[in-house]
């Protein structure tokens, strides 16, 4: 059956400095979906997470551990078995309480699982032990080392059943396949939804900064056609100035007039600075968009390698339940023959048997 996730979320992942045993180091860029999944064929809980194709989280929740809130939106458990302590960072208190209880939870399953593996431990110890001092007891007697007809043909049937232990050491391989076909088949498709959000998100903000730079391009041509236009007002009125001030004879007329023109040219000039800083911002800004296009030529390409990946994943799937199938045929004949030979064995004790008991009658008769 594999395991099976039961419950998810998405956190910033850390891990304890293995030098300083004190600085956190965080293990992902961003925030990355963290799983609890359940083993049933083990009958144990584990806490997985990845960063892409690497497993930055893999551990077993075992009786022994804690889970502690150390801030409102942070928490840590320490993994004896990596020997390192994982730290998760969530977005609010309240997907830190959810998580929290979550391994509570499972940490008591884990518990009551070893608890009832136990208890049936003592159950089969106890009986062998006991059937071991009967034997013990027993007095020896011909009967007891020969054994009668009666007891020897269940002693063959016994002594020929371990032969069917390869095909229970069998089983745990087939259940090892299942579990990589399902562990390949569900990290790819986690995959694929990742990358597939990711690219709808870029294609949004593509759409956005295509509409933003278009209408910055469409104002920095009307801009620059207005500063042309005050370039030309601001040298006509520069020409004027030099005409009244050669013509007018009314000197107190024409300086009031040529103040009036500076004030002007200068609130021009101001006005021209403030379009000038204007275009600026707008360059930075097309800069900012080639920048983002240049992340979205990334991220697709990372993409159509994802799914390159996938594909060889399926290829491997595929070829994984070929080898599954062809392991459960040669179990299915390895039974058959092993049915078959003991059906002839079980002929073979049958004639022995009898040619025992005429053996018998031979003596008794001689």
């Amino acid at each position: 059956m594999g395991e099976q996730p039961i419950f998810s979320t998405r956190a910033h992942v850390f891990q304890i400095d293995p030098n300083t045993k004190k600085n956190w180091v965080p293990t992902s860029k961003h925030a990355v979906t963290v799983s609890y999944f359940y083993d049933s064929t083990r009958n144990v809980y584990r806490i997985i997470s990845l960063d892409g194709s690497k497993a930055i989280i893999n551990s077993t929740i075992t009786p022994n551990m804690t889970f502690t809130k150390t801030s409102q939106k942070f928490g840590q458990w320490a993994d004896s078995r990596a020997n390192t302590v994982y730290g998760l960072g969530f977005s609010s208190e309240h997907h830190l309480s959810k998580f929290a209880e979550k391994f509570q939870e499972f940490k008591e399953a884990a518990r009551l699982a070893k608890e009832k593996s136990q208890e049936k431990m003592e159950l089969t110890s106890t009986p062998s032990q006991e059937s071991a001092g009967g034997d013990l007891q027993s007095p020896l007697t011909p009967e007891s080392i020969n054994g009668t007809d009666d007891e020897r043909t269940p002693d063959v049937t016994q002594n020929a059943e371990p032969r069917a232990e390869p095909t229970q050491n069998a089983l745990p391989f087939s259940h090892s396949v299942m579990d990589r076909i399902f562990f390949l088949f569900y990290f790819s498709a986690a995959i694929s939804k990742h990358w597939e959000a990711e690219l709808a998100t870029l294609k949004g903000n593509n759409a956005k900064l295509t509409a933003a730079l278009l209408e910055s391009t469409a104002n920095v041509k009307q801009w620059k056609q207005q500063l042309a236009a005050y370039q030309e007002e601001a040298e006509r009125l520069h020409k004027r100035v030099t005409e009244l001030e050669c013509v007018s004879s009314q000197a107190n007329a024409v300086h009031t007039h040529k103040s009036e023109l500076n004030q002007t040219i200068q609130e021009l000039e101001e006005t021209l600075k403030v379009k000038e800083e204007e275009i600026e911002r707008l360059k930075q800004e097309i800069d900012n968009a080639r920048e983002l296009q240049e992340q979205r030529d990334s991220l697709t390409q990372k993409l159509q390698e994802v799914e390159i990946r996938n594909k060889d994943l399926e290829g491997q799937l595929s070829d994984l339940e070929q080898r599954l199938e062809k392991s459960q045929n040669e179990q299915e004949a390895f039974r058959n023959n092993l049915k078959t030979l003991l059906e002839i064995l079980d002929g073979k004790i049958f004639e022995l048997s009898e040619l025992r008991d005429n053996l018998a009658k031979l003596l008794e008769c001689s």
